[in-house]
């Protein structure tokens, strides 16, 4: 052979996906993304995720599951923890003893939470105090339109909804930042220093309410909030609202090639994943679990996180109904953790290495181990999952590349990966590449999400 026939033999050479792509398959890739714009329309916290998610699985026959009920392969059931992390499944042809084919994702997204006691006046303006949620840059977050979503819980045990500024003509709120003409001082300082937490406050009103009482413009705001909500300002204290940026999922480019949208970490893997389960066309081999998990940005604890043992009632509770023991199941499955990789930027060069790195329109990410310097805090795949992972989206048509989070003294980060191998569960990470990941606003490219969802129909029937 001469060296043309030894290079196409022995060396892998990266090709942008869109050389590629089946011509076939423009329609239902831009049919797909359409889809999914809806859904991070629909879905902003990670309760709207699950009520979404919800909505969209019985559509397709899921159904509420009871502990003990009869299930049979091709039966689809789904459990909402707290109505904040999602659990579903179809039941395969296979007994859990043979394991399961899970797809693991998180919906919560970095936002900012107000404070227990978030209401205050100061200059005759009405302030919410927050408290940033997750890994953000918050420089990146002033005077950006923000909406407020959640839910008030009162003493009484009722529970209301709250939604300001999500409709076209609802008014929005905003953060301020200091004027450049004042800024001497504050330019002066590092990037992390220059915007404290405490600072994030966002500006709730400004009119007051006839009369000489004290705080007149936030007792304005409080009856406004009383005579829709029906909350007083002790009710702050059992809420859950979060702010999120004011602007729907758009497409990016005058190729209209990517999708512009907040909280695309993680959402965009766990529409995949969900979409995937839902879109399955015939009884998979294995069980399929699909698995939206809470609090990933802030290390995946609490009830409705991927430590939780719900997520092992659940998988147990499916089991028995089979005769089989957990410890067998979880053993002998396979879970993607599908989270967001981070995409090269030619804008910053200096933190990526490029040979490892995932680069938009490539395909799908799959990346190894996570975690910052010495894998600190990865979940490392073993050559072999690596391999199988190989055999299935190369031997089924989908396009995917190695991804690394940058250069390896650069930082790091950490997935729900490792609390699924903790399991004893054979688990590797993947997912569509991420321009501005934790950013208000964060890019995809269309091929990728789509090569995303391909992969994770993959994994459920292999």
């Amino acid at each position: 052979m001469d060296a043309k026939e030894w290079k196409e033999k022995l060396l892998s050479e990266k090709k942008n996906g869109y050389d590629l792509l089946d011509p076939a398959e423009r329609e239902p890739m831009n049919a797909y993304c359409e889809a999914y714009k809806a859904y991070m329309n629909a879905a902003k916290t990670e309760r709207e995720c699950v009520r979404e998610g919800i909505r969209q699985a019985e559509e397709k026959g899921f159904r509420p599951y009871v502990p003990g009920m009869a299930l049979a392969p091709g039966d689809k059931v789904y459990h909402s923890n707290r109505g904040k992390m999602l659990l579903l499944a179809v039941i395969g042809q296979k007994s859990l003893a043979e394991g399961a084919q899970m797809v693991a994702a998180h919906i919560d997204s970095p936002r900012l939470d107000l404070k227990p006691n978030p209401l205050y006046e100061d200059g005759e303006l009405a302030y919410l105090k927050t408290r940033y949620y997750g890994g953000i840059r918050k420089y990146q977050w002033m005077v950006m339109p923000l909406e407020l979503h959640g839910v008030v819980a009162r003493k009484d045990g009722t529970t209301v909804e709250v939604s300001i500024g999500a409709g076209d003509d609802e008014p929005k709120l905003v953060m301020t930042d200091l004027l450049p003409h004042l800024a001497r001082e504050q330019s002066r300082k590092p990037l992390a220093e220059a915007f404290p937490g405490e600072q994030l406050n966002i500006l709730f009103c400004s009119e007051p309410m006839e009369g000489d009482e004290k705080d007149r413009v936030k007792l304005a705001a409080m009856k406004l909030l009383y005579e829709k909500y029906g909350i007083t300002e002790a009710d702050f204290l059992s809420a859950e609202l979060e702010a999120v940026p004011a602007f729907k999922a758009m497409d990016i480019g005058f190729d209209r090639s990517m999708i512009g949208a907040y909280g695309q970490d993680d959402r965009a893997c766990g529409y995949a994943g969900l979409k995937a389960l839902l879109d399955l066309e015939a009884v998979p081999e294995k069980t399929a679990v699909c698995v939206l998990a809470d609090k990933e940005e802030i290390g995946s604890t609490g009830v409705s996180a991927m430590k939780t043992a719900d997520f092992d009632k659940f998988m147990e509770d499916l089991c028995e109904g089979q005769g089989v023991s957990l410890r067998e199941c979880f053993a002998h499955s396979f879970c993607l953790s599908c989270d967001v990789a981070a995409a090269y930027d030619p804008n910053f060069p200096e933190a990526f290495e490029r040979n490892n790195s995932a680069f938009m329109n490539y395909g799908m990410g799959v990346c190894k181990y996570t975690g910052g310097g010495g894998k600190g805090g990865a979940s490392d795949a073993s050559a072999e999952v690596m391999a199988y992972a190989r055999r299935i989206f190369d031997g089924n048509g989908i396009l995917w590349q190695v991804s690394e989070l940058g250069k390896v003294d650069g930082g790091g980060g950490g997935t729900v990966a490792g609390y699924m191998a903790d399991r004893n569960i054979d688990t590797l990470d993947a997912g569509m590449p991420l321009l501005a990941m934790h950013a208000p606003f964060e890019i995809t490219a269309k091929l990728d999400c789509y090569m995303t969802y391909k992969a994770m129909k993959v994994v459920y029937m292999n």
